[in-house]
Formats: structure tokens, C-alpha cells, sequence
């Protein structure tokens, strides 16, 4: 299955916060043996989302959607899944316990619509201060702030599909290669992409700044016994051509 990332907030989008959540994903995944297919940028717009989560709710994804799940007027992420899927708004009976028990003799009406759910929505638990996120149709709404977003992921990955676990083969391995410049090395990119047609090369140059030294990441993606081969003959390549390698940690 393939997993996305939804990152909402014009914060982002503004600059008056960076983005941390899509190199953390990519991590989270990772370390499960998975791979982000895909990531998106979205504004706290409440029609541009309601379009956006059509789309990505047409894929069929496994997608984690970071912030817009609070309270205030500017969050509009739980309306707007509602929305794209035609769906009512109502308070989860789960969430509405856990955000009591999270705030007892100081719960407010506002403070409860962050358990305003889509019906049909199941809550994920918020080990931070208890509030949770929610979850609807493959899609895995998380706060924006990291502290709480990221443990969430965590749980629905370990909790929902841990039976995706290490369950592709597939790698990616690559090495840097020194003093190269992309266009020297064509003639065996084009020699690898042909005979390994069930892998995919990828090549990424570095600019050197001054007192650098130039260097080439050259690498192989597919099934681990086909890339493991590839590599083989990339390493032989690049010797033959004349340039220094290493291994790519």
C-alpha cells in the first residue's frame, strides 16, 4: 500500500514555521521497512482543503495529515474531511472522555470540539495531554505540534499495519563517488538502467563549495538481490572510469 503525507497549516506555507514532519515521517517509515509514496503542502483554506482531501481520499492511501485539528477559527481540518466525504460532524463519545479526563472541572464547549469528529471516525490516542486525533477512511489526522504528532504515527503504524512491516524487499543502496561530474558517468547509467530494468538508478551531484571536494551519490532501488547485482557492476564502473568510491552510509 502506498502511505502519504498531508501537511496543512499557512504557517508553513508563510514561512513562520518549518516544516518538520516530512522528513520525520519519511524516518518513522523507514525504520518499518515502509516508504512515503507521496507528500502535499496545503493553506488553512477551507475549500482548497475540502478539494485536496477528495483527491486524497480518491487514492486509497494510507495518509497522515499533520495539524489544523484544533479549536480555533483558523483550523479547519476536521470540517473539512467531513466535507469530502459528506459526512456530519458529531463529538466522539471517546474523545469526549479522554479530553474530560484531561481537563475535569475546567472543560469548556471549545474545548470539546476537539473531539467534533466526521461519524464514522476513530480516535488515536494522544500519549502527550490526552486529546486525541482521529482517523477515517485509511486517513490519520495528528496535531501539528511534533511532540504529540509523531508518537501517534508511531502507534497507528505499530497498531494498525504492522503487518506491512518488512514486508516488501526492497532497498536502496548507494555509494559517493569523488571528483565526478554526472555527465562523465552517463554512458554507465544508461549501461545499468538497461540491464537492470527492474531497478531504478538515481544519481544525486553535490555543489562544492570552496575547500570542498566535488563528489557524485550514485545508487540502485529495487529488490535487494537485484540491486545487490547492480551494484556490482556500478562499483566496477566507476573504478573503470577512473574514479575513487565509497560506500554510502
Amino acid at each position: 500500500m502506498n502511505f502519504g503525507a498531508l501537511i496543512i497549516g499557512d504557517e508553513i506555507l508563510s514561512g513562520r514555521r518549518a516544516d518538520k514532519h516530512l522528513s520525520k515521517v519519511i524516518e518513522l517509515l523507514g525504520a518499518r521497512g515502509l516508504k512515503l509514496g507521496w507528500a502535499r503542502y496545503a493553506g488553512d483554506d477551507r475549500p482548497r482543503l475540502i478539494e485536496t482531501l477528495r483527491q486524497t481520499f480518491a487514492t486509497g492511501d494510507i495518509v497522515f495529515s499533520f495539524g489544523g485539528i484544533g479549536a480555533t477559527p483558523d483550523d479547519h481540518t476536521r470540517q473539512s474531511a467531513a466535507a469530502a466525504l459528506g459526512l456530519e460532524l458529531a463529538l466522539h463519545p471517546e474523545a469526549e472522555t479522554e479530553i474530560r479526563t484531561r481537563f475535569g472541572a475546567e472543560i469548556t464547549p471549545e474545548r470539546l470540539q476537539m473531539g467534533v469528529y466526521p461519524v464514522g471516525s476513530e480516535i488515536i490516542p494522544n500519549p502527550y495531554n490526552r486529546i486525541p486525533g482521529f482517523s477515517i477512511r485509511e486517513h490519520y489526522f495528528v496535531p501539528g505540534f511534533p511532540v504529540m504528532a509523531w508518537p501517534m504515527v508511531e502507534w497507528v503504524l505499530d497498531t494498525r499495519y504492522p503487518h506491512l512491516h518488512h514486508a516488501e524487499d526492497y532497498v536502496e543502496q548507494a555509494i559517493t563517488v569523488w571528483d565526478a561530474y554526472e555527465g562523465q558517468l552517463i554512458g554507465l547509467m544508461r549501461t545499468l538502467t538497461e540491464a537492470f530494468p527492474d531497478t531504478t538508478l538515481f544519481s544525486l551531484p553535490t555543489i562544492a563549495g570552496e575547500g570542498q571536494r566535488r563528489s557524485l551519490e550514485l545508487g540502485m532501488k529495487g529488490t535487494a538481490g537485484r540491486v545487490a547485482e547492480a551494484m556490482v557492476q556500478l562499483k566496477a564502473g566507476v573504478t573503470g572510469h577512473g574514479f575513487q568510491w565509497e560506500d554510502k552510509t
